[in-house]
């Protein structure tokens, strides 16, 4: 699904990715572990080129998305991202953070196919080689319609219904980094990338969190987990990544990578957080 070739990332004199190359497979929950300032959050921002790389390649479904030509634009709608710091927009309420992306794209998608239908009957007009009109399934009016239905049952999946009209200046932490990770989901991603998506939250909030990404693990999501949480990684991820330096210095299952870690930073590394 995501192929990551001679990755790198600088920031004046310092290399903050320096050459990882890695590939992430349809339906892999893949937990990228490591000390702070290691890479870690700044690989995942990459990888939907919220950060554009100094050079390397990420193909994405086939395409370089790394390439200055390509319209990431359109790729991000297949990529999820939750941050650690919720990212909602406070003078929204949570059904209209949720319905944002999907409607102002969707409403996008309609217009240009008009635009271009206008232009085409316009061609055809002068022409006896007609071309066909971009087909145009719903109107705007039952497209809001049908992206407020999807917020709607992506509340009632996480119990919070009953928080549609309010603002999230009103929610706890845990009840906005679940409406985060909802608000991603309701474009309908291929993929979803967590940056250390608990790591704002207060202990007693961790679990509600952690217990949603996990429910998406066991339904066959793909997802990169950035995390610090490692009875988590090791319990929910098919495969760990160890960063320090900008590179990847190990790979393996949880398994093999918790109990019997074979690059000497890495054994450092968890002989300190376990």
């Amino acid at each position: 699904m995501i192929d990551v070739i001679d990755l790198k990332k600088t920031y004046g004199t310092l290399d903050a990715l320096n050459g990882i190359t890695t590939t992430i497979r349809e339906g892999e929950k893949v937990a990228i572990v490591g000390p702070s300032g290691s890479g870690k959050s700044t690989f995942l921002r990459c990888l939907n080129c919220m950060e554009d790389p100094t050079s390397g390649s990420i193909i994405f479904d086939g395409v370089d998305i790394a390439d200055i030509n390509v319209d990431i634009n359109i790729h991000r709608r297949h990529m999820g991202m939750v941050f650690q710091q919720f990212n909602l927009f406070n003078n929204k309420t949570v059904i209209q953070n949720i319905m944002l992306a999907p409607l102002h794209i969707g409403i996008q998608d309609i217009r240009r196919k008009r635009l271009k239908n206008f232009f085409i009957k316009a061609r055809n007009l002068f022409t006896s080689n007609k071309k066909p009109l971009h087909e145009i399934h719903t109107s705007e009016e039952k497209l809001r319609q049908d992206v407020r239905e999807n917020a709607i049952r992506l509340l009632k999946r996480i119990g919070l219904e009953d928080k549609a009209d309010v603002f999230p200046s009103t929610l706890s932490g845990g009840q906005k980094q679940r409406i985060a990770i909802i608000r991603a989901l309701a474009m309908n991603p291929k993929v979803m990338l967590f940056d250390e998506p608990t790591s704002a939250l207060d202990p007693e909030m961790v679990g509600e969190v952690l217990d949603l990404i996990r429910q998406l693990a066991d339904e066959g999501m793909t997802m990169v987990i950035v995390t610090h949480e490692m009875a988590f990684a090791k319990e929910v991820a098919t495969r760990v990544l160890f960063m320090d330096e900008g590179m990847i210095l190990e790979e393996n299952t949880p398994e093999e990578f918790f109990t019997n870690p074979q690059n000497p930073r890495s054994k450092e590394f968890l002989s300190k957080v376990l």
